[in-house]
């Protein structure tokens, strides 16, 4: 194990490095690394740490999220207000319909099938976004409109609707009866999330202003209780429905209205955790790629890939409808939430295990869509953030 994790970190960096020195984005050499050194190439990460991939990258998601929370000034997203609530459900239900109106003409798919896909690539991928929306809040880039924030609230939330989403449509592929408590699952998932992550956040408020203690002790007291609060999101799967890791960030977001010094100085704290997180998530789900899957595909995953994103880009769009963004902002929102990454590496092989007809079809598209949108959405956002999206004004610097 342990030589797996160092050649993750030293090559995985060193690819990293290389990319951002020819100007491409650091995530793409790690997901390159990934590929190269997983299962499905030269084979030197152990089984031991493969076996633990899915919990090592959702602590790496756990690490990015509480450090979004910490960020997250909810004065700015009360800005953008209805958008970024329509950007959460949205533009991934018009994914999910394209894909039931193009899946069945371009891979013969059944209706259900394509459902069942079409929630599989449906999700924006968080590793992706919130990270980039992150340095677009540090250098003030199209803040003063709320436009990361946006972005980045949307991308959290998408993840919780889509799974459920997910669930729903393998159990009607199963035979199982869609029951109106599947589609209850969304709202109350979001809304006791939400809600236990404020009263996390307030109950470390408090313990931080009575107990005096480091910040690195604060960094991991934080850590351990975000731990356990994902860990009860499985436990009680089925029973009550909530989103640990919407509840992480939205502790993180509370902590920085009540404690706003501490929050800003254990962002500084998990920023640096991130340098190791991020390296150990884009590589895991490098490795979760199995490349021949999509060279098996042909044309045919790409063209049916880019056609629902057509349809994701409208949903996108709706989203915008009567608000002050310009053209040039409603397109960086578009291109900004195209990467898929994580959800696909999780959930793309589920339908195979479950023996689903589709199975391979689904594993096979959810391949392509990361190998395709996780490089064009980072792409894009690093290169067009400064053409396309205002600097933070002297008015939004003195507030900040």
């Amino acid at each position: 194990m342990l030589q797996s994790l160092a050649f993750i970190f030293l090559f995985g960096m060193a690819l990293g490095g290389i990319f951002k020195k020819l100007r491409l984005p650091g995530l793409l050499g790690m997901l390159l690394t990934g590929i190269i050194l997983g299962p499905y190439g030269l084979k030197l990460i152990d089984q031991s740490v493969l076996g633990i991939s899915s919990d090592l990258r959702e602590i790496a998601l756990i690490i990015i999220l509480t450090r979004a929370g910490l960020s997250l000034n909810l004065e700015d997203l009360k800005k953008v207000g209805r958008p970024a609530v329509l950007m959460c459900f949205v533009p991934a239900a018009f994914e999910i319909i394209g894909m039931v109106i193009l899946g069945p003409r371009i891979l013969g798919l059944s209706v259900v099938e394509a459902a069942v896909l079409g929630a599989v690539v449906g999700a924006v991928s968080p590793a992706v976004i919130v990270p980039k929306m992150l340095q677009l809040m540090e250098e003030g880039w199209g803040t003063d409109k709320g436009i990361p924030q946006m972005i980045l609230a949307g991308a959290s939330v998408d993840d919780v609707f889509v799974i459920v989403m997910f669930a729903a449509f393998t159990g009607l592929a199963q035979g199982q009866q869609l029951s109106v408590f599947s589609f209850l699952q969304i709202p109350v998932s979001i809304l006791l999330g939400a809600f236990m992550g404020a009263v996390i956040g307030i109950f470390l408020s408090w313990l931080f202003h009575t107990f005096h203690m480091r910040d690195s002790v604060k960094g991991v007291l934080i850590l351990s209780i975000s731990f356990l609060v994902v860990s009860l999101e499985d436990s009680w799967k089925g029973v009550l429905p909530f989103s640990g890791l919407l509840a992480v960030m939205s502790a993180g977001i509370f902590l920085q209205i009540k404690r706003p010094e501490v929050a800003k100085r254990l962002s500084v704290k998990y920023s640096k955790l991130w340098v190791a997180a991020e390296v150990l998530l884009f590589v895991l789900v490098g490795a979760a790629v199995d490349i021949t899957y999509a060279w098996k595909s042909g044309g045919a995953a790409v063209i049916l890939l880019f056609g629902v994103l057509i349809f994701r880009m409208a949903g996108v769009l709706c989203c915008m409808i009567k608000t002050k963004l310009s053209w040039k902002e409603r397109l960086f929102s578009v291109i900004a939430y195209m990467p898929k990454a994580t959800v696909q590496a999780a959930i793309g092989g589920v339908p195979l295990a479950m023996g689903l007809a589709c199975g391979q079809v689904v594993l096979t598209v959810a391949v392509t869509a990361i190998l395709i949108t996780a490089p064009l959405g980072a792409l894009g956002i690093d290169w067009t953030y400064k053409r396309l999206l205002a600097p933070r004004s002297e008015a939004g610097k003195q507030t900040v």
